[in-house]
This record gives C-alpha cells, sequence and structure tokens, in this order.
C-alpha cells in the first residue's frame, strides 16, 4: 500500500527510559484502512524463535511511543515476545491532519492496522496476536478486542473510558443532558472559531506550573508529563495538548458498548488509590455481564498504586510484568 504522506522518524534514543540490550529495535511504518500512515517502533527478543507471539501496545492517551508504551513494549520483548509501539493517528511521528485530533473509530483502527502489520510479519505467529492498551488506550483496546476476532488476549492497564469521561465528566459529576448540551455548544461554537481562523486552537496539555490547590490526580499527571520522569517533546499532554474540539465525537459514540461480547481473554489492571479506578471496576462489571465468555476474563486491583505508577513503575516496580507474561503466555498458545 502506498502512504498518501511520507514520515521523518527520529533515529536517535530519545525515549523516557534507556535501552535494552537484550532486543532488537527498528523504526516501521504501516497504514490503517483510512491511509493514514503510523509509525511504530518494533522490538524483537535476541536470539528467538522464528514465530513469535506479538503484541502491540499504545497509551496513555496524549502520549507518544517513547513513553509509557514503549517501556511496555521493550520490557515484553525482553520476556519473549515480538511488540509494536506505536504513535495513533495524527501525534507523534505518525501520519494524518490536522494533527493533535482524536477518533473512537480511527484510533479503534489504529489498533487493528497494527495487527494487519504484525500477523504479517516474518517472525510473527498471526494466531497468537494480542495488544495492551494503557490509559485512554485501555477502553480502545476493549473496542478493539470487541471488533477483531484476530486478537487473542488484551491487557488494559490505569483505563480510561474516554467516552464516559467525555459525556459525564470526571466522577460522573457532569452526568447529565444540560451538562452534555453545554458541552456541545461550546464545541460548535469552536468550530466557527477554528473555521474563521483556519487552524485548530489547543486546548492545553498538562497544566503547568501546577497550582497549589490541584487536586491530586492533576498533581499525579504534572509528576510524570512535566517533569524527567516522563517529559517528551512530542508527547501532547506535556505541551499544548489535543485540539480543543479533539475529542467531540467521544460525546455521542460509547466505545465500550459490545464490550460484553468479548469472548477471547482480557486482563484489566489498576491501582487502588488511582483515581481512574472506578472507570476499570465498572468496565469489567459491564464487560462480564450476561457475557457467557468470563472464565477468561480477569481484574487486577493492585494495593497502594496510584494512575501514573502503572505508566513508568513510580519508582516502586509497580507494573506487574510477570503477571503480564503470564496471561499472555496462557492465552497466546
Amino acid at each position: 500500500m502506498v502512504f498518501s504522506e511520507t514520515l521523518h522518524f527520529t533515529q536517535d534514543w530519545d525515549k523516557t527510559f534507556p535501552k535494552s540490550e537484550s532486543v532488537i529495535h527498528q523504526k516501521v511504518s504501516f497504514p490503517n484502512r483510512y491511509g493514514i500512515p503510523l509509525a511504530a517502533d518494533l522490538y524483537i527478543p535476541k536470539h528467538a524463535a522464528d514465530k513469535l507471539p506479538a503484541i502491540a501496545v499504545c497509551g496513555p492517551f496524549g502520549a507518544v511511543k517513547e513513553q509509557a508504551s514503549g517501556l511496555y513494549a521493550q520490557t515484553m520483548a525482553e520476556r519473549g515476545f515480538l511488540t509494536l509501539a506505536f504513535d495513533p493517528s495524527f501525534t507523534g511521528e505518525s501520519g494524518g491532519t490536522p494533527r493533535y485530533m482524536a477518533s473512537p473509530d480511527i484510533n479503534t483502527e489504529d489498533f487493528q492496522a497494527a495487527v494487519d502489520f504484525l500477523s504479517l510479519h516474518d517472525h510473527v505467529d498471526p494466531e497468537k496476536i494480542g495488544i495492551i492498551g494503557i490509559c485512554g488506550w485501555g477502553g480502545m483496546a476493549l473496542n478493539a478486542a470487541a471488533l477483531d476476532t484476530r486478537i487473542k488476549a488484551t491487557v488494559t492497564s490505569t483505563m480510561y473510558d474516554m467516552s464516559r469521561v467525555n459525556a459525564k465528566g470526571y466522577f460522573d459529576s457532569e452526568d447529565s443532558a444540560d451538562a452534555r448540551y453545554a458541552k456541545r455548544q461550546a464545541m460548535n461554537a469552536q468550530r466557527l472559531i477554528d473555521f474563521q481562523n483556519g487552524s485548530y486552537a489547543l486546548g492545553g496539555g498538562v497544566v503547568d506550573p501546577l497550582p497549589q490547590d490541584a487536586p491530586f490526580f492533576v498533581k499525579d499527571y504534572h509528576d510524570y508529563y512535566k517533569t524527567n520522569r516522563g517529559y517528551h517533546p512530542r508527547s501532547l499532554n506535556s505541551n499544548g495538548g489535543w485540539n480543543i474540539i479533539g475529542c467531540m465525537s467521544f460525546l455521542n459514540q460509547p466505545i465500550l458498548h459490545y464490550s460484553n461480547e468479548i469472548r477471547s481473554a482480557v486482563l484489566m489492571i489498576h491501582g487502588e488509590n488511582a483515581h481512574s479506578c472506578y472507570f476499570s471496576k465498572d468496565a469489567f462489571a459491564n464487560m462480564i455481564h450476561n457475557n457467557p465468555y468470563v472464565s477468561n476474563k480477569e481484574l487486577l486491583i493492585l494495593p497502594d498504586v496510584v494512575h501514573t505508577d502503572l505508566y513508568d513503575g513510580g519508582g516502586k516496580n509497580a507494573i506487574p510484568f510477570d503477571k503480564m507474561v503470564t496471561f499472555f503466555q496462557t492465552y497466546l498458545k
């Protein structure tokens, strides 16, 4: 397939985590079904067998592959999986214009395009493909798992339901028809401003400097995205953020509607002290409701872990990589 645009890769190692000497790292690209070329980092275990189980990784929402998703991918490659960490459409080194837009449809397709790429890779067993979605990409991963029967196992980590948070606000504090109508009014007014200006206004990334009265979850994000711990120059959350209207379509498109029809294996991981933990608890309950395929579904709540601890370990090895390895070894066979 011919790309409609040319990607420009940074060849230097510019990740927020150190490079592993036990895996082979390659820059790759592939198109989604909308013709948008996606940029990705491929991690292949050294001295591996010809046909490997493979995992596509993405997230958090507003991050880039040089941050948490790359760390997950490289670590799982160290454990014997061929892995792919990719930038979503319209962000990072991937293509798509205008920049800094999000779409429940296109971003779910991004996961499926990653499965396309992995399925046809010389060193991948196409019957052994899983996905990992972090933060907002956890919700996209569940949506992809409900749609793509090639996905045999899915892990979500510190998941956000982007439809729910856009339509109902944090902690469902704006869950009313009037509140949603006000949001729609504001978004549509912004559309005209952007149209007149010929460009899209950015909504701002993580607030900086941090207000003294900021709620804990804002401080949690600041500690990751705005410090040496996780800052990256291409990360939306570290810098200007999404377009103001970038997430508009999530208001009307509930991405988890068919999650209780997922037949493949799912492991949902969340921190007990994360502000976002209710997303995983409720999504898991909905996924297993009236679903005859529940024996391969699991919710893992980690004590004393907050949201961004599952981005990079939080300095306390919070990410349960051993558990994920066992999960994928069990279901990618």
